[in-house]
């Protein structure tokens, strides 16, 4: 393996790609999207957020080529530019889960041998 080119990858995915995950809201969003190309203010209205807010983070996962537009006379449609981010996602999801039922798994051992 060549680390400086997987680091100047790693350093391009973080850029790119992880600091636009950065905000749990913009996963959401991805998430909205995996169902269904929508609006800014369906996406507004469904996270609950203000249009303001729901803008700017679309905006950010925009310019991170993470989700696609598409004029549909004077508003705008947002999809997925790439479905990978959510196998992405759940994979990073699942491994949580793990980790989280491992760690109930310990928590319940020690409470036994404690009692």
């Amino acid at each position: 393996m060549d680390i400086k080119s997987t680091e100047k990858e790693v350093n391009l995915l973080h850029e790119r790609i992880c600091s636009a995950l950065g905000d749990p809201t913009r996963i959401l969003i991805l998430y909205l999207l995996s169902e269904r190309g929508m609006y800014v203010n369906e996406i507004s209205e469904a996270l609950k957020l203000p249009q303001s807010s729901a803008s700017r983070h679309l905006r950010v996962l925009r310019e991170r080529n993470l989700v696609a537009t598409e004029r549909q006379g004077t508003a705008i449609l947002y999809t997925l530019q790439d479905r990978r981010i959510i196998e992405a996602l759940n994979l990073m999801r699942a491994i949580l889960s793990q980790q989280l039922q491992e760690a109930a798994e310990i928590t319940g051992a020690i409470q036994k041998i404690n009692s």
